[in-house]
């Protein structure tokens, strides 16, 4: 693992709060993949086997069809059906080539419970997406 590869998984928004040993601990469970455009990270429906970090690009995420949100650097996509063990709720598909992290299912529990950061952050990303989700059910 290079210097370089920690210093910039510290520069996503969120593993920011990480420390430098937390960091360690996801670069050493996370392979960084490529996609092309229109490439499928996810379908609905589907049982989860990983979550991902975005590092660069952006994806489209759908529910039943429909675009429900775009996701960029330094989201996770994935995590609430490994958080909750159901089938994934939202399609997301690259919008255009990407760089990502794959964390695998039981990586990413043993980094929950090792990087109280990192699980501070998905806290907080998991709050925003409920109040966005909130206050667009009473507009």
């Amino acid at each position: 693992m290079s210097k370089d590869h920690l210093t910039h998984l510290a520069n996503l928004p969120l593993l920011s709060a990480c420390s430098p040993r937390e960091l360690q601990k996801v670069a050493r469970v996370t392979d960084e993949v490529e996609v092309e455009a229109n490439a499928t990270l996810m379908e609905q429906g589907q049982l989860a086997r990983e979550a991902f970090v975005i590092i660069s690009g952006t994806a489209e995420v759908r529910r039943d069809g429909t675009r429900v949100a775009v996701v960029g650097p330094g989201e996770c996509v994935g995590e609430l059906a490994l958080l909750d063990h159901q089938p994934r709720s939202a399609s997301v598909v690259a919008l255009e080539p990407m760089t990502l992290l794959v964390i695998p299912s039981t990586a990413f529990t043993a980094l929950l419970d090792d990087a109280p950061g990192l699980s501070r952050k998905l806290l907080g990303s998991l709050a925003r997406r409920i109040r966005e989700l909130d206050s667009r059910l009473t507009d």
